[in-house]
């Protein structure tokens, strides 16, 4: 006898057991989806909206410069710094040439005509002596005063001996000084010594590029130019990195520093020729050559 009764058709059973698994599998989808929103509810609020849309912005690529590092400095106006400080010092005579070594480009501002040129005329004298012992007329081993004039060109130079300077004129003779200053297209009168900026900054400018000198007095020349017995004028008032070779002029009134400037390459013939009613020594002529030394370095050189 078949206790198990009668048997269900396969396929009843197969649709019943299909029936289950989607019941089981929407049940286990409900408690999941349940179990996510609890826990959604339960982390806390993040400080930012995620939401929100970020502009977009471009990325850093390694070892870029920040922009502002980029932007170049505003450039410095000569003419008008320089035209500032003539403004603000009406009671002085004040005449700039500034000259490009490598191209001769010449520069100038203010009051550029004759100034009594003190002791800045002592390059001229000195080229003359050179140019001499060149041409064979002249010994730098020759006896001068209680010295050879090998000595008295380094004393007149570097420390503005103006014994040396007689010296050296009266062994020269002024004709044939005013002669070679001539040739150099510059008038000279050594009694009543006169000379413009510009003249001045074209002499420095030739010294500079060999043109006036060989190379050997060129050399020995520039070499007395430097760390003189007076270094307070255009010296005083230029970045470390600035190379200066100068002669500095005091007289009666009138202070003049004439030097070639050279940096990165550059080099430049800077004059600087004043006079005042105040004390020629005194802080403010100091004050207004370093004041127009910083403008031209600024302008020149970028400091």
């Amino acid at each position: 006898m078949d206790t198990t009764g009668p048997h269900a058709p396969a396929a009843a059973t197969g649709n019943h057991r299909r029936n289950m698994f989607l019941v089981w599998a929407a049940t286990l989808l409900v408690l999941a989806a349940l179990i996510v929103l609890a826990t959604v509810r339960t982390v806390p609020a993040p400080h930012t909206d995620f939401l929100a849309v970020t502009p977009w912005q471009p990325q850093k690529q390694p070892g870029a410069a920040p922009a502002s590092k980029a932007q170049p400095g505003p450039a410095v106006d000569l003419a008008a710094g320089i035209q500032r400080i003539l403004s603000e010092n009406g009671s002085h005579r004040i005449g700039v040439a500034v000259a490009d070594t490598r191209d001769g480009n010449l520069q100038s501002y203010g009051d550029v005509s004759e100034y009594v040129a003190a002791s800045t005329a002592k390059i001229l004298t000195a080229a003359a002596y050179y140019h001499l012992v060149e041409t064979g007329e002249k010994s730098l081993d020759t006896p001068l005063g209680a010295f050879d004039t090998a000595f008295q060109l380094e004393a007149m130079v570097n420390t503005s001996s103006d014994d040396s300077w007689l010296l050296l004129m009266q062994d020269i003779g002024y004709p044939r000084l005013v002669e070679y200053a001539a040739s150099l297209g510059i008038t000279y009168d050594p009694e009543q010594n006169l000379l413009t900026p510009p003249d001045m900054a074209r002499l420095l400018q030739e010294l500079s590029t060999g043109k006036l000198l060989n190379a050997e007095h060129t050399e020995e020349l520039l070499g007395y130019m430097q760390q003189t017995n007076d270094e307070d004028l255009i010296p005083a008032a230029v970045a470390p990195d600035i190379t200066v070779h100068h002669k500095y002029g005091v007289v009666e009134g009138y202070v003049h520093d004439a030097a070639i400037l050279s940096s990165g390459g550059h080099s430049y013939a800077v004059v600087i020729y004043t006079w005042g009613p105040d004390d020629a020594d005194g802080e403010a002529r100091l004050d207004l050559i370093h004041d127009l030394t910083h403008q031209i370095t600024a302008a020149l050189f970028g400091r």
